[in-house]
């Protein structure tokens, strides 16, 4: 049976403020984090319960677990309080990703249609004139379905397989967390890859006068592109799908994964991520898609650690530490 519990009730910061919070709340050592959210926001005249941000008194760090039991959490049973703070216009988790993603498809699909009519540059390459009526190649097509899978899939995934442990993220987020994917996964990458002397377009971007590709597979490195390709998304796939159901339906408890490259690295779907956009590489010989994959690497690096760190911390008898958190044998 579920112990009663007041709670003393503060605002965190100067910023952020909550005007109406009442001093105190009762709640019993069963409510979760989500429940006294609503509890607070109804006392308190807030409309949306997911501004409002519960923070442990001690560490004064957020408790993003929407479902963690109150009666869980050490610092605020010892000091019967907790801290708050007004988070924000917030907006769902899946919406944010279901936008992020959107940006590849769209600036892919403009920028290879609609090619004829825009003025996309002609890629450096020298001694060689192209015009914008050239057609586009086999590679350039290939690659083109290639990038439009790949975040058909993300779409697909966010709609349906994965599940969040926060209902919500700031809103201003959405633009700095957007602007990776629909700046240089999108319109970087779509601009460089269709222009009508992309690099990919002929066998090497150093002699003067480079023959033009006769198409895939003209060169062994477009097989092993891929396959590379296939083998990382459908890895990565599994990975994703082992992850969505370590957790019980509607459920946001952690477990020690295991999915297929768990005895490798930390975070398998990276590694698999990073294979697959390898085998695009290769394909497309395109210094662009280099450095967006090169960008994300850095982001998938800190996300890896984190989780590493993470489950080192709640399971410290259990999880077998590993070196290597998304690439074996370099990071």
């Amino acid at each position: 049976m579920a112990d009663k519990l007041t709670l003393a009730v503060s605002n965190r910061a100067k910023s952020g403020t909550i005007k109406k919070l009442p001093a105190s709340i009762d709640i019993t050592t069963s409510t979760t984090i989500e429940e006294l959210q609503q509890k607070l926001a109804k006392a308190s005249g807030v409309r949306d319960y997911n501004r409002i941000g519960i923070f442990d008194p001690v560490t004064r760090k957020i408790i993003r677990d929407r479902r963690a039991v109150l009666g869980a959490q050490e610092n605020v049973v010892a000091s019967k309080a907790v801290m708050v703070q007004d988070l924000g216009a917030q907006v769902g988790w899946r919406t944010v990703y279901l936008i992020e993603y959107a940006g590849p498809l769209l600036f892919h699909a403009l920028l290879f249609y609609l090619r004829p009519i825009i003025p996309l540059p002609q890629a450096l390459s020298r001694g060689q004139t192209a015009s914008r009526s050239d057609p586009i190649t086999d590679i350039q097509r290939l690659v083109y379905i290639l990038f439009q899978l790949h975040f058909v899939k993300r779409e697909l995934e966010t709609a349906f397989l994965h599940r969040f442990a926060a209902n919500t993220m700031p809103a201003r987020n959405i633009v700095r967390n957007s602007a990776f994917y629909w700046l240089l996964a999108g319109f970087a990458c779509a601009w460089s890859l269709y222009a009508p002397l992309s690099p990919f377009r002929v066998s090497s971007q150093f002699p003067a006068a480079s023959p033009p590709r006769s198409g895939f597979g003209s060169s062994p490195l477009d097989y092993v592109g891929i396959a590379l390709y296939v083998f990382g998304q459908i890895s990565n796939f599994s990975v994703h799908w082992h992850l969505a159901h370590l957790r019980s339906p509607g459920g946001t408890e952690k477990k020690i994964p295991n999915a297929f490259g768990s005895s490798l690295v930390t975070s398998p779907n990276y590694m698999f991520e990073i294979l697959t956009w390898l085998g695009v590489i290769l394909i497309s010989r395109d210094i662009v898609v280099v450095i967006f994959i090169s960008v994300g690497m850095l982001y998938m690096r800190m996300w890896s650690r984190d989780k590493e760190r993470a489950l080192r911390r709640l399971f410290p008898d259990k999880y077998k530490k590993k070196k290597y958190t998304m690439l074996p044998g370099l990071i």
